[in-house]
């Protein structure tokens, strides 16, 4: 199997209207297609660039919000989310047009992530206040009308083999879900 990508993301909204003004306007992300669902429900797709696309589910039923669980309920004080969820959606961006997309998203009205660039690196903190050679990816975080985490990220070199240092960790004597993950 060779995948050659992302197609697209699936999400959800509170208001598809909201949702269309938001990314077709502050992103800049054209609205080319829309699905009417059984049951009064709505699938509209955006392109993201790159050949990938950014989809919303809006149904007049649907749960409430679940900052926390299902989305980040403060960034970056308290960023966890469930197991499951989906915790942030990062966009490529080249790294020249990172300041530029801060001016246009608060031109709109978004909040953007104090600091409005992050640098992130290696160190034991994964950020650093001041670029230097170790910094992988700057990033600018903001959030959508729904509440969804979303950033744009330039990443500033490939990656190699020594990116990948750390050993996965096991989830020992957690419960996952109705069972139990033991080792042993």
């Amino acid at each position: 199997m060779k995948t050659k990508g992302i197609n697209h993301l699936a999400l959800v909204c509170h208001d598809m209207a909201e949702t269309v003004k938001f990314y077709t306007e502050a992103l800049g992300m054209p609205l080319v297609k829309t699905v009417e669902l059984p049951g009064g429900g709505q699938h509209f797709f955006f392109d993201c660039g790159g050949g990938s696309l950014l989809a919303f589910f809006w149904w007049p039923d649907a749960p409430p919000q679940a900052p926390g669980i299902a989305s980040v309920k403060h960034f970056p004080s308290e960023p966890k989310t469930a197991v499951g969820s989906m915790n942030h959606v990062a966009f490529h961006l080249d790294e020249a047009e990172l300041e530029a997309s801060v001016a246009r998203l608060q031109a709109a009205g978004v909040q953007v992530s104090v600091p409005m660039v992050v640098n992130h690196d290696d160190s034991p903190m994964g950020v650093a206040q001041a670029m230097h050679d170790g910094v992988w990816v700057r990033s600018v975080y903001f959030r959508d009308p729904n509440g969804i985490m979303l950033e744009f990220a330039a990443v500033l070199r490939e990656f190699t083999a020594d990116d990948v240092a750390h050993a996965p960790a096991r989830a020992v004597g957690v419960a996952v879900g109705a069972r139990v993950t033991m080792t042993g």
